[in-house]
Protein backbone atom coordinates (compact mmCIF):
# COMPACT_ATOMS: atom_id res chain seq x y z
CA UNK A 1 0.00 0.00 0.00
CA UNK A 2 1.79 3.28 -1.19
CA UNK A 3 1.48 5.45 2.25
CA UNK A 4 -0.89 8.59 2.05
CA UNK A 5 1.15 12.35 2.20
CA UNK A 6 -1.92 15.01 1.32
CA UNK A 7 -0.72 18.45 0.38
CA UNK A 8 -4.42 20.35 0.99
CA UNK A 9 -3.70 23.13 -1.22
CA UNK A 10 -3.27 20.38 -4.27
CA UNK A 11 -6.09 17.76 -2.98
CA UNK A 12 -9.75 17.97 -3.39
CA UNK A 13 -12.63 16.29 -1.33
CA UNK A 14 -15.43 15.40 -4.21
CA UNK A 15 -18.51 14.07 -2.79
CA UNK A 16 -20.80 12.30 -5.21
CA UNK A 17 -24.82 12.49 -4.57
CA UNK A 18 -25.08 12.15 -1.09
CA UNK A 19 -28.53 14.42 -2.16
CA UNK A 20 -31.63 14.51 -0.19
CA UNK A 21 -32.96 12.25 -3.10
CA UNK A 22 -30.68 9.29 -3.23
CA UNK A 23 -29.77 9.43 -0.13
CA UNK A 24 -33.33 8.04 1.37
CA UNK A 25 -31.80 4.39 0.65
CA UNK A 26 -31.27 1.79 3.29
CA UNK A 27 -27.82 2.27 4.40
CA UNK A 28 -27.09 5.43 3.27
CA UNK A 29 -26.93 7.05 6.98
CA UNK A 30 -23.61 5.25 7.00
CA UNK A 31 -22.26 6.24 4.52
CA UNK A 32 -22.97 10.23 5.20
CA UNK A 33 -21.74 9.17 9.17
CA UNK A 34 -18.17 8.32 7.69
CA UNK A 35 -17.62 10.79 5.43
CA UNK A 36 -18.99 14.11 7.75
CA UNK A 37 -15.71 13.57 9.58
CA UNK A 38 -13.79 13.88 6.26
CA UNK A 39 -15.35 16.97 5.75
CA UNK A 40 -14.38 18.69 8.93
CA UNK A 41 -10.91 17.56 8.26
CA UNK A 42 -10.39 19.63 4.79
CA UNK A 43 -12.76 22.47 6.51
CA UNK A 44 -9.63 22.38 8.81
CA UNK A 45 -7.09 21.95 6.92
CA UNK A 46 -8.11 24.51 3.70
CA UNK A 47 -8.96 21.89 1.32
CA UNK A 48 -11.48 22.38 -1.64
CA UNK A 49 -14.80 20.60 -1.15
CA UNK A 50 -16.61 19.61 -4.02
CA UNK A 51 -19.97 18.47 -3.59
CA UNK A 52 -21.50 16.51 -6.63
CA UNK A 53 -25.24 16.10 -7.10
CA UNK A 54 -27.69 14.92 -10.31
CA UNK A 55 -30.71 16.70 -11.32
CA UNK A 56 -32.51 17.00 -14.08
CA UNK A 57 -34.24 20.14 -16.20
CA UNK A 58 -37.54 18.79 -17.17
CA UNK A 59 -36.90 15.13 -16.84
CA UNK A 60 -36.28 15.24 -21.19
CA UNK A 61 -32.49 15.34 -20.00
CA UNK A 62 -32.06 11.85 -18.75
CA UNK A 63 -30.05 9.57 -20.79
CA UNK A 64 -32.16 6.80 -22.27
CA UNK A 65 -30.25 4.30 -24.89
CA UNK A 66 -31.47 0.84 -25.26
CA UNK A 67 -30.10 -1.33 -22.31
CA UNK A 68 -30.59 -4.56 -21.04
CA UNK A 69 -31.58 -2.71 -17.47
CA UNK A 70 -33.28 -0.16 -18.01
CA UNK A 71 -34.33 3.00 -15.80
CA UNK A 72 -37.92 3.63 -14.97
CA UNK A 73 -39.71 4.87 -17.90
CA UNK A 74 -41.11 8.04 -18.29
CA UNK A 75 -40.62 10.98 -16.90
CA UNK A 76 -41.43 10.70 -13.26
CA UNK A 77 -42.04 13.99 -10.84
CA UNK A 78 -39.22 13.79 -8.53
CA UNK A 79 -39.38 14.93 -5.14
CA UNK A 80 -38.85 19.05 -4.90
CA UNK A 81 -35.91 18.17 -2.14
CA UNK A 82 -34.43 15.93 -4.77
CA UNK A 83 -30.99 17.66 -5.25
CA UNK A 84 -30.74 18.87 -2.19
CA UNK A 85 -27.18 17.90 -0.42
CA UNK A 86 -27.81 16.42 3.14
CA UNK A 87 -27.69 18.55 6.40
CA UNK A 88 -24.92 16.77 7.90
CA UNK A 89 -22.22 17.85 5.64
CA UNK A 90 -22.69 21.31 5.99
CA UNK A 91 -22.34 22.58 2.51
CA UNK A 92 -20.93 26.32 2.89
CA UNK A 93 -20.84 29.02 -0.04
CA UNK A 94 -17.26 28.34 -0.48
CA UNK A 95 -17.95 24.92 -1.45
CA UNK A 96 -17.83 23.99 -5.54
CA UNK A 97 -21.32 22.75 -6.14
CA UNK A 98 -21.27 21.01 -9.85
CA UNK A 99 -24.71 19.75 -11.21
CA UNK A 100 -24.26 16.92 -13.56
CA UNK A 101 -26.69 15.46 -15.98
CA UNK A 102 -24.52 11.82 -16.40
CA UNK A 103 -23.40 9.43 -14.20
CA UNK A 104 -20.30 11.16 -13.92
CA UNK A 105 -18.52 14.40 -12.60
CA UNK A 106 -16.30 15.44 -14.81
CA UNK A 107 -18.44 15.18 -18.68
CA UNK A 108 -20.91 18.13 -19.40
CA UNK A 109 -19.55 19.98 -15.91
CA UNK A 110 -16.56 22.51 -15.23
CA UNK A 111 -15.15 20.42 -12.25
CA UNK A 112 -11.57 19.63 -14.59
CA UNK A 113 -11.49 23.51 -15.18
CA UNK A 114 -11.79 24.04 -11.36
CA UNK A 115 -9.69 21.57 -10.11
CA UNK A 116 -6.69 22.42 -12.72
CA UNK A 117 -7.57 26.15 -11.72
CA UNK A 118 -6.25 25.93 -8.37
CA UNK A 119 -3.38 23.36 -8.87
CA UNK A 120 -5.59 20.28 -7.38
CA UNK A 121 -3.96 16.60 -8.41
CA UNK A 122 -5.22 14.47 -5.99
CA UNK A 123 -9.02 14.13 -5.15
CA UNK A 124 -10.19 12.13 -2.35
CA UNK A 125 -13.69 10.37 -3.72
CA UNK A 126 -16.61 9.00 -1.78
CA UNK A 127 -20.56 9.12 -2.16
CA UNK A 128 -23.24 7.21 -4.03
CA UNK A 129 -23.36 4.83 -5.84
CA UNK A 130 -19.97 3.22 -5.71
CA UNK A 131 -20.05 1.52 -9.04
CA UNK A 132 -22.18 3.94 -11.05
CA UNK A 133 -21.40 7.87 -9.81
CA UNK A 134 -18.35 7.22 -7.92
CA UNK A 135 -16.88 5.17 -10.30
CA UNK A 136 -17.39 6.55 -13.51
CA UNK A 137 -16.34 10.02 -11.72
CA UNK A 138 -12.97 8.01 -11.21
CA UNK A 139 -12.51 6.41 -14.43
CA UNK A 140 -12.85 10.21 -15.74
CA UNK A 141 -10.68 11.28 -13.16
CA UNK A 142 -8.19 8.76 -13.87
CA UNK A 143 -8.84 9.72 -17.60
CA UNK A 144 -7.63 13.50 -16.94
CA UNK A 145 -4.68 11.95 -14.38
CA UNK A 146 -5.53 12.84 -11.01
CA UNK A 147 -4.24 10.98 -8.37
CA UNK A 148 -6.82 9.12 -6.35
CA UNK A 149 -7.83 7.84 -3.21
CA UNK A 150 -10.89 6.05 -2.67
CA UNK A 151 -12.83 5.94 0.84
CA UNK A 152 -14.09 2.94 0.64
CA UNK A 153 -16.83 2.81 3.65
CA UNK A 154 -17.78 6.44 2.66
CA UNK A 155 -19.31 4.69 -0.26
CA UNK A 156 -22.20 2.16 -1.08
CA UNK A 157 -24.88 0.49 -3.84
CA UNK A 158 -27.39 -0.68 -4.16
CA UNK A 159 -25.72 -4.39 -3.47
CA UNK A 160 -22.89 -5.24 -1.73
CA UNK A 161 -21.44 -7.52 -4.50
CA UNK A 162 -21.98 -3.98 -7.06
CA UNK A 163 -19.47 -2.11 -4.44
CA UNK A 164 -16.91 -4.67 -4.11
CA UNK A 165 -16.98 -5.52 -7.51
CA UNK A 166 -16.16 -1.73 -8.34
CA UNK A 167 -13.65 -1.60 -4.67
CA UNK A 168 -11.67 -5.49 -5.84
CA UNK A 169 -11.28 -4.77 -9.92
CA UNK A 170 -11.25 -1.13 -10.41
CA UNK A 171 -10.27 1.39 -7.82
CA UNK A 172 -6.64 -0.86 -7.57
CA UNK A 173 -5.85 -0.18 -10.87
CA UNK A 174 -6.76 3.66 -10.75
CA UNK A 175 -5.96 4.88 -7.30
CA UNK A 176 -5.27 4.07 -3.46
CA UNK A 177 -8.52 2.48 -1.26
CA UNK A 178 -8.46 2.91 2.45
CA UNK A 179 -11.49 3.10 4.67
CA UNK A 180 -12.66 6.77 6.40
CA UNK A 181 -10.56 5.62 9.53
CA UNK A 182 -7.23 4.45 7.80
CA UNK A 183 -7.61 7.90 5.76
CA UNK A 184 -7.96 10.22 9.00
CA UNK A 185 -4.63 7.57 10.68
CA UNK A 186 -2.58 8.62 7.53
CA UNK A 187 -3.39 11.66 7.46
CA UNK A 188 -2.46 12.51 11.16
CA UNK A 189 0.71 10.25 11.25
CA UNK A 190 1.82 12.11 8.27
CA UNK A 191 1.47 15.93 9.98
CA UNK A 192 3.25 14.91 12.80
CA UNK A 193 6.27 13.76 10.98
Amino acid sequence: MNPIQLDFQKTALVIIDLQKGITRIPGAQGVIDKVAPIVRLFREKGGFITFVNVDFLDGRDRLTPITDQPAASGTPSLPADWAEFVPELGVTQGDHIVTKRNWGAFFGTDLDLQLRRRGIDTIVLCGISTNIGVEMTAREAFQHGYNQIFLTDGMMSTSQDEHDATCKFIFPRIGRSRTSEQFLAEVAENAAN
